[in-house]
């Protein structure tokens, strides 16, 4: 194993392969909103919480931890992911020390607590660093079409590890540290079981607007629609966690915003970006419709992609100090995962020439938004091991062929 290999150099974290291939046995457990819900309520139990974390986010460290040795050697050599593989096998080993502890023991459950906000912290900077691994390894390598299917194939996964582990890290730390955010008190943990998705819209587009107007001296209206096919009339609330939610609609605000005034620079009046909110009996979807002159649609795919994106590379900085903190091109890939997580999606349409329309899907019903966890088997392992094969369709060629006869 070659992330074994790297670990096994480093003495202080000798036991990491074989802690790895223990709890990647495995498989996460995934949790519902509703459960989420119930667990953090008025009678919320923190032992039970400490019990199922002690395992479960070992389990879910574990099973990443596995895939990162499928990346390409070159890639794993690079100072940002060493860096981030010292990170993730120095949580593992300081939450395998509460396996054998005393759940009923008070400063126990107290140190685990703190525990999670120490990792919590240590894994900030977890995507620019990982990002700054592949500008790394691009510069150095160039990008080919196997390592950019492994690349996106474990980026997804990866990432939305992470999306999974500090939801479960900022709920125990939020429910169970003593304290209530006065701003939001009917919030448990992260989550808003009344989320005003509305709301959540107009926050998003006022700060883009800001940025948008510091930047370009202008910025376009909002026009914004409600559809509530459930209740006519009533605000359109659902179970979900608002962070999650400003997370992707500020992205796709700021790239709404970015094309459509690049676009119309020279017009006295900018067309205002559209918004439709509907909820339906399973679905609460958000339609974001621009008129930025759109993308064609080769381009589309491309805009997910981690390898192909298109961002400047930033600064380079120590990285053993301070992460990059921006400018990776991630915005979507991510936000689409975090529309995934819980069983969701995001969707961009396009009209080269005109605009682009995003789609956000999310569950209308909190026990059917569960959370969607990568794990680690035959099933993942076949993945990195494919290679591309010749197309099974025919590839146009530049230049058609003359069949006619030559006289």
């Amino acid at each position: 194993m070659k992330f074994a290999q790297f670990l096994l150099k480093n003495s202080s974290v000798a036991g990491i392969p074989k802690q790895v291939e223990r709890f990647s046995k495995f498989s996460p457990s995934p949790l519902s909103m509703k459960q989420f819900i119930d667990f953090g309520s008025a009678d919320a139990c923190e032992k039970t919480s400490f019990v199922f974390l002690r395992q479960e986010l070992p389990v879910r460290l574990a099973n990443i931890m596995k895939e990162i040795d499928f990346l390409p050697d070159k890639l794993l050599s690079t100072p940002s992911l060493k860096l981030l593989t010292s990170w993730y096998s120095q949580s593992l080993l300081e939450l395998i020390e509460f396996l054998e502890t005393d759940p009923e023991d008070k400063d126990i459950l107290k140190n685990f607590t703190q525990t999670l906000v120490n990792i919590r912290n240590r894994h900030n900077n977890v995507v620019p660093t990982m990002a700054q691994g592949v500008v790394e390894y691009k510069e150095a390598f160039g990008v080919d079409p196997v390592t950019n299917q492994n690349v996106q194939y474990f980026l997804d996964r990866f990432y939305m590890s992470r999306i999974s582990t500090r939801m479960l890290m900022n709920q125990h730390s939020l429910i169970f540290d003593g304290s209530v955010n006065p701003a939001h008190p009917k919030h448990i943990g992260s989550i808003d079981p009344t989320c005003d998705v509305v709301e959540v819209v107009k926050d998003a587009y006022e700060t883009s607007k800001m940025l948008c107007e510091q930047y370009y001296l202008t910025s376009p209206d909002m026009d914004i629609t409600e559809v509530n096919s459930k209740n006519p009339g009533q605000p359109l609330h659902i179970v979900y966690v608002p962070s999650h939610l400003y997370h992707m609609l500020f992205e796709l605000f700021k790239n709404a915003m970015r094309a459509t005034v690049e676009t119309h620079e020279t017009s006295p009046v900018l067309p205002p970006i559209k918004v439709r909110v509907s909820l339906g009996t399973e679905d609460l979807t958000i339609k974001m419709s621009d008129r930025g002159g759109g993308v064609p649609l080769r381009k589309i795919e491309r805009l997910f992609s981690y390898m192909y994106s298109t961002a400047p590379s930033p600064v380079h900085v120590d990285n053993s100090r301070n992460a990059p903190l921006a400018g990776f091109g991630y915005g979507l890939p991510i936000s689409r995962l975090y529309a995934k997580y819980f069983q969701g999606d995001l969707q961009l349409y396009s009209m080269e020439g005109y605009g682009t329309s995003a789609v956000i899907y999310l569950k209308a019903l909190s026990s059917e938004s569960v959370e969607r966890l990568p794990v680690f088997n035959k099933s993942a392992l076949r993945h990195y091991q494919a290679s591309i094969e010749a197309d099974d369709w025919c590839m146009p060629s530049k230049d058609p062929k003359k069949l006619g006869r030559t006289v």
